[in-house]
């Protein structure tokens, strides 16, 4: 059977679209499977397995780190890449700043199953605040910390549960923004989603924002705005020398420091 061309021409360009489209929204994610990373780091952390059942029925895998003495709980929720293997300095700084540690692999990450979507992480990110919640941590004595990607996982759960600070890691308006950034006229037909500029006016919670300042995957101008859009209290250390990648090494001890002085800060 032969298609008109005033109906096939629309019907090919729809579907050559939607490949893009498709595609862009799936190179958002760099996912690391076990057995790749550094697991044998597992045992120097003194991290603890954690499994966990999300609401969709999908079972992830995180880590968890007690720091003996301290009232904070932090949910981590890493970047779109690698695995919460890739995350030890973090790990490191966090505990060692005052407050223990929950750090979730999204479903297709480590040894988590599923593949990863905009939803899906958001059901992640909520399954592992349930655990807290469970473990006895009540919302103010939850930080919710986001790195890059996770920034907007973090944001979201913000905007539907209690917590007693936001710690936002070269954070980004939109992921629209971004690809826009990246890609200008195309990008943003192409992607969407991951809307934290959005919901982060109707938050009420101490925010600390850190963003390098030689950031070449998110500009700081995004982290800056999103900033903007936030309420206080809140404060933004640009970081300076700092890429996206290299924020610890740059910050070196005054990582720490800024940790400690937030979760100090809290209520």
């Amino acid at each position: 059977m032969r298609v008109p061309p005033h109906i096939g021409w629309p019907l090919l360009a729809v579907s050559g679209y939607a490949a893009l489209a498709l595609a862009a929204n799936r190179s958002a994610y760099i996912p690391m499977k076990y057995p790749a990373g550094l697991w044998d780091l597992q045992r120097q952390l003194g991290a603890e397995d954690v499994w966990l059942r999300t609401g969709d029925g999908v079972r992830i895998h995180a880590w968890w780190v007690a720091q003996p003495g301290t009232r904070l709980a932090t949910l981590y929720l890493h970047g779109n890449a690698g695995n919460v293997t890739h995350r030890s300095g973090h790990i490191r700084e966090i505990t060692a700043a005052g407050s223990s540690i929950l750090i979730v692999d999204y479903r297709g990450y480590g040894k988590s199953s599923g593949w990863p979507t905009e939803a899906g992480l958001y059901r992640d990110a909520r399954a592992a605040y349930g655990y807290l919640r469970q473990a006895g941590f009540g919302p103010e004595r939850i930080v919710l910390h986001g790195e890059s990607l996770g920034t907007a996982v973090a944001v979201e759960l913000a905007s539907l549960q209690g917590c007693a600070g936001l710690v936002l890691e070269a954070p980004f308006t939109s992921a629209r923004d971004v690809a826009r950034s990246v890609l200008p006229g195309l990008g943003p037909l192409l992607t969407w989603g991951f809307n934290s500029r959005r919901k982060i006016p109707g938050l009420r919670v101490p925010l600390l924002v850190l963003h390098g300042e030689r950031d070449e995957v998110i500009p700081v101008a995004l982290g800056r705005a999103l900033y903007e859009a936030a309420n206080p209290p809140k404060s933004f250390w640009q970081i300076p020398g700092a890429t996206h990648n290299d924020m610890l090494d740059a910050a070196g001890p005054q990582y720490r420091e800024r940790l400690r002085q937030f979760y100090g800060s809290l209520p």
